[in-house]
């Protein structure tokens, strides 16, 4: 029996990107990093440590900051940009692109602005300094194959919360089982989701349509997660997938992750005290993990390959 070589890839990771657009007085900010992966012919290194068809990792580093030169706009156009680029190789044959976006807000107040055009209210903020948001952060991906370019886009770390309109109820139960039954408590996640555009809206979207979608879905997540009286968190995330299926064709699946919370009502009988549901202990582990893909109903369709590339996810 012969050894020989598997599926391989290789590149730069988590290359961190600060790209500041100085076109106007009032500047913007892209923070970003970014991860290379380059596939294809290139057994010679591997099996005898012959790099004569390799791109460098420096090599590959040093394109992502060029590139930011001309600006970034979207992450998934910078994506594509450098995935466009890189496939040019006769040895490249594939790869993976990924981003993530970690945002920044104005610190108000900002100096006085003048009204913008016809009268519109001044811009709110600071002109040029900034404070870093949540831990919440945007994702984006690019996966390149034998059949074309495909375009991931996602969020991932959203904490939300609500203190009621959720319960947990009718599960089984035997001689391992404490957990009680309510009908009344918070619900809790960490939203990563996860969403493939359709090869149309990939081959036409430019950066304007990809942050406007980004918004919309992460707003349909939000909304769907707030207006539904949940009955289980797995209720919840399906409910949630739905709806941005349901508004927006042109995207295919969408995969979530989300970890429940677990918020446990504090007892405070020992001192003489109710406990009317106000005073929990928030537990950061364990937790339960609810995976799920959501998915358009029709003929069979392969599992598409861009999922292999994220590890841990359903």
């Amino acid at each position: 029996m012969s050894i020989v070589l598997g599926p391989n890839q290789y590149g730069k990771a988590e290359v961190r990107l600060v790209r500041v657009d100085r076109d106007t007085p009032r500047h913007h900010i892209t923070d970003l990093s970014v991860t290379s992966q380059l596939r294809g012919d290139f057994r010679a290194t591997h099996e005898s440590g012959d790099n004569a068809g390799v791109i460098a990792t420096d090599t590959q580093k040093n394109t992502i900051n060029a590139f930011a030169r001309d600006g970034v706009g979207s992450p998934e156009t910078f994506l594509l940009r450098l995935a466009r680029h890189f496939l040019t190789s006769p040895q490249v044959t594939g790869g993976r692109w990924a981003a993530e976006q970690y945002g920044w807000e104005r610190i108000p107040p900002g100096p006085p602005t003048a009204p913008g055009p016809d009268g519109a209210a001044p811009a709110v903020g600071h002109d040029h300094a900034f404070v870093r948001g949540a831990a919440e952060r945007r994702t984006a991906l690019v996966h390149a194959d034998d059949s074309g370019l495909t375009v991931l886009a996602g969020l991932r770390d959203v904490t939300v919360l609500k203190s009621t309109g959720s319960e947990f109820s009718g599960f089984p139960r035997d001689r391992y089982t404490t957990l009680p039954e309510v009908d009344d408590r918070i619900l809790a996640t960490d939203v990563t989701a996860w969403w493939r555009y359709t090869p149309s809206f990939t081959e036409t979207a430019g950066p304007a349509e990809y942050d406007e979608r980004f918004a919309a879905v992460r707003a349909i997540l939000l909304e769907a997660f707030a207006n539904l009286h949940s009955l289980a968190l797995q209720q919840t995330v399906f409910a949630m997938g739905k709806a941005v299926l349901e508004a927006y064709p042109d995207i295919a699946e969408i995969r979530l992750s989300c970890p429940n919370n677990h918020h446990f009502l504090v007892d405070l009988e020992p001192f003489g005290l109710d406990n009317p549901g106000e005073v929990f202990f928030a537990a950061d582990r364990p937790y339960g993990l609810i995976e799920a893909a959501v998915q358009r109903s029709g003929p069979a369709v392969p599992e598409h390959p861009v999922w292999s590339t994220i590890g841990g996810f359903v």
